[in-house]
C-alpha cells in the first residue's frame, strides 16, 4: 500500500546533509521495496513503513557536523539514497553531488540511478568497446534508451527490443542498429539472424521473466547475461547446465550499489554520467512529472511498461 502521509522533517547528523527537494525519481527498484520484493535482504532491504524513493535533487537546506565542501542552497543530486519521496530528505554528505549549473534540476533527479546503472553496465561490469554486439530490451524505457546511448558512446554495435512502433523509433534515434519489436516475433531468433547466428556479447535485461530465456538464447559463446531489474516479474531459476549449453556464458544478477561502492567511485561514476548529460552527448528524457501526492500513479504508469523516459515526482506537493 502506498499513501500520502505528513511525518516529522528530518534533521542533519554528524556527516549529513538535509536536502530541499524539487524532483524525486520513480524507479523500479521503489516498486520492488512496495512489493516487498527486496525485503528481508540486507543490500536493498527495507521493513514497512517506509518512505520509499532512492533519488532527487534539490538544494541544500542543513548541513550536519563534519560535512565540508557544501553550502547551504548548493544545488545537488543522490541516488542509493532513502525516503526520496518527500519535502525534505536527510542523506550522507558522501552521496550527494553538485549539480552543474547546465543542468536543471529535474534532470538531475532523472538521472542518478538510471544513468549510473547504464554507466556500470556499459562500462565495467561488461565493458564494451568498438565492434561489441549488446543486446537492449526495453530500450525506449528510461534506463534502456542510457544504455543504448553509452553502449554506442563506446562503439558497440546495439540491437534493442521495443514494445511498439513509437518506441522503435526512439530507440533508432539514439543510434540503435536494429530493432525488434518483441511483440511480433520472437527475439533471440532475430538476434541469430541479425548476428549471422554468432550471438551478442552482452544483454542488459532489466524486464525478466518474460525476456530470460530469449536473453540467455541470444547470447555468443562466452557471452554475459546481465539480469539488473524484473519490471514483468522475478526470474526464479536460472540453472548452471542452461549456461553452459547456451556456449558457456556467464549470468550475472547486479546490484548498483556494489558498483558505487565508496565515495570515490560514487563520485567519479556520476561524474561521468553528468559531464554527460552536460555537453548534449547523453539525451534525458522525461516522460512525466507528477505531483508527490500522486506517487500512488506513477508506479502505476511506470509498472504498465508504456512509459518513454523517466517518471518524476514534484517533491515540493505533498498535498493533493
Amino acid at each position: 500500500m502506498l499513501t500520502a502521509a505528513e511525518v516529522d522533517r528530518p534533521a542533519a547528523g554528524p556527516g549529513q546533509v538535509v536536502v530541499r527537494l524539487a524532483f524525486a525519481g520513480v524507479n523500479y527498484a521503489d516498486t520492488y521495496h512496495r512489493r516487498g520484493m527486496y525485503r528481508g535482504g540486507h543490500t536493498y532491504g527495507v521493513e514497512p513503513p517506509f518512505v520509499p524513493g532512492l533519488e532527487g535533487a534539490g538544494t541544500v537546506a542543513e548541513i550536519g557536523a563534519g560535512v565540508a565542501g557544501l553550502a547551504k542552497d548548493d544545488r545537488v543530486a543522490f541516488c542509493l539514497g532513502q525516503a526520496a519521496y518527500a519535502e525534505f530528505v536527510s542523506v550522507p554528505a558522501w552521496k550527494l553531488v553538485k549539480v552543474p549549473d547546465a543542468i536543471a534540476l529535474d534532470v538531475a533527479a532523472a538521472v542518478p540511478v538510471q544513468g549510473a546503472t547504464a554507466h556500470y553496465l556499459t562500462h565495467s561490469l561488461r565493458p564494451l568497446g568498438p565492434g561489441d554486439w549488446a543486446l537492449v530490451h526495453a530500450a525506449a524505457g528510461g534506463a534502456g534508451r542510457l544504455i543504448v546511448q553509452f553502449a554506442k558512446r563506446r562503439g558497440a554495435r546495439v540491437i534493442a527490443t521495443v514494445g511498439d512502433a513509437a518506441k522503435a523509433a526512439i530507440a533508432r534515434e539514439l543510434g540503435a542498429e536494429h530493432v525488434i519489436p518483441y511483440r511480433e516475433m520472437p527475439f533471440a531468433p532475430e538476434v541469430r539472424r541479425i548476428t549471422a547466428g554468432r550471438g551478442v556479447d552482452v544483454v542488459y535485461d532489466g524486464v525478466g521473466a518474460a525476456t530470460i530465456a530469449g536473453s540467455i538464447a541470444s547470447l555468443a559463446v562466452r557471452g554475459t547475461c546481465a539480469l539488473f531489474g524484473a519490471a514483468s516479474g522475478a526470474v526464479e531459476h536460472v540453472t548452471p547446465m542452461e549456461l553452459a549449453e547456451a556456449g558457456s556464458v556467464f549470468f550475472t544478477r547486479p546490484h548498483l550499489v556494489h558498483y558505487m561502492r565508496d565515495a570515490d567511485e560514487y563520485r567519479a561514476r556520476l561524474a561521468d554520467v553528468f559531464a554527460a548529460v552536460a555537453d548534449g552527448s547523453l539525451d534525458v528524457a522525461i516522460d512525466r512529472v507528477l505531483p508527490l501526492a500522486e506517487a500512488r500513479a506513477a508506479h502505476e504508469a511506470l509498472e504498465s511498461r508504456n512509459t518513454k523516459g523517466k517518471l518524476l515526482l514534484a517533491a515540493g506537493a505533498t498535498r493533493a
